[in-house]
């Protein structure tokens, strides 16, 4: 008797388990119809070979098996935890900090945050934003705050009188006054590991602090050579004049010369180095590294590569007809921003895209990696490229 109500207890609690499982199915195969449902919702189905509106049969078989296999591989659930982050183009922010950063009064460091508050988009050492201003320029600054503050970007500009207007709508901000950033993007890749050797001129120091600070967090063993025209002009010197006295080296052309690449890489003892800075010192690091056994060099510049060995050739503007001559050391940007300044440019390296412009008549030297093969036989990126002579008619 106690047997049988055993088996009796055990049957009752099989088709209990049973009866779960068929209730179980049906729930999952409704979800999987509505996965599926969700899947076709503006599916464009092509036409067939004719040209009819008829879908091809094998084809929907497949369609249909693959739709009804993943949606039952999703549960007919999805759960937004294991997704990545959303690329976010452009962020919108507001000013909410200036302050003066050196003796010339020529460097401001500017802080900008949400204007809801919500946290930003993180951002390692070497990063940058593109900042749209209110006049609609468009230029490139190194990201120099605290990578943890998720609250707030800084950047340092230095005024330059020349530059196109840029550095100073920048110092011109008022607290509170509204921007358009992309980014963060890194162009300058920290590895925080190894050996590092950093050298820094003037505001090139922008991109080379945040790396110093993470190669100190980490226990790197680094190196910084700081340089610049005078102390006056050198931004965050108190900062690094706090730095270790033995890792750090600040030296300025009015006192000591303007240094030689040998010079500025004496302390490289294998291990990485990582530039920024003026063209001149760029230079004189690239054509020094080989001399010494760093393993990598990175470097990044604030204004155009210079033009060496170049032949004068002629740019004709197709809207006004204007032809330009184009010395044999400009760039196309240059010689057209004396005829026409309000010409669209921003990072004159080669990398952001802004000055990209059709190519009508004309084959162009080009400068930049950023175009592909195919893109390069009818456009141009005229802050860094040329021609090899002749002349070149662009739409402009």
């Amino acid at each position: 008797m106690r047997t049988v109500t055993a088996v009796s207890n055990s049957d009752s609690r099989v088709e209990h388990v049973g009866s779960k499982k068929k209730t179980g199915l049906r729930k999952r195969l409704s979800d999987m119809a509505r996965t599926v449902d969700t899947f076709r919702e503006g599916r464009q189905v092509p036409q067939d070979l004719y040209g009819r509106d008829v879908p091809d049969q094998t084809m929907s078989l497949v369609t249909d098996a693959l739709d009804k296999w993943f949606a039952l591989l999703d549960n007919g659930e999805f759960d937004d935890s294991h997704a990545a982050a959303p690329v976010v183009r452009d962020i919108a922010l507001t000013l909410r900090s200036r302050e003066v950063l050196c003796g010339d009064q020529q460097v401001v460091r500017l802080e900008f945050e949400s204007p809801s508050g919500e946290e930003l988009p993180a951002w390692a050492p070497g990063m940058h934003l593109d900042f749209v201003l209110p006049s609609g320029r468009r230029r490139q600054y190194s990201l120099c705050g605290d990578p943890s503050d998720a609250h707030a970007y800084t950047v340092a500009v230095r005024f330059i009188p020349d530059g196109g207007g840029g550095s100073a709508e920048m110092h011109a901000l008022e607290i509170g006054t509204p921007v358009t950033v992309t980014g963060p993007r890194n162009g300058f890749p920290f590895v925080a590991d190894g050996r590092a050797v950093f050298v820094a001129g003037g505001i090139g120091i922008t991109a080379i602090l945040p790396m110093v600070r993470a190669a100190r967090a980490t226990g790197m063993d680094w190196y910084l050579e700081y340089r610049g025209r005078s102390r006056e002009s050198l931004p965050f010197l108190d900062e690094i004049l706090a730095l270790d006295d033995d890792r750090v080296n600040v030296r300025t052309d009015d006192v000591d010369g303007i240094a030689s690449g040998s010079e500025l890489l004496d302390r490289v003892a294998g291990g990485a180095v990582y530039c920024c800075g003026p063209p001149p010192m760029i230079d004189a690091v690239r054509a020094a590294v080989d001399g010494t056994d760093a393993t990598h060099l990175y470097f990044e510049r604030f204004s155009p590569p210079p033009v060496r060995n170049g032949v004068e050739f002629e740019v004709q503007l197709v809207d006004s007809g204007d032809v330009i001559t184009v010395g044999a050391e400009q760039t196309a940007l240059q010689a057209i921003r004396e005829v026409r300044p309000s010409v669209a440019y921003s990072c004159q390296q080669g990398f952001c895209g802004t000055c990209r412009t059709r190519v009508l008549v004309g084959i162009p030297e080009h400068r930049e990696t950023r175009l592909t093969p195919e893109e390069q036989e009818s456009e141009m990126l005229i802050c860094v490229s040329r021609a090899a002579g002749g002349r070149i008619v662009l739409d402009l």
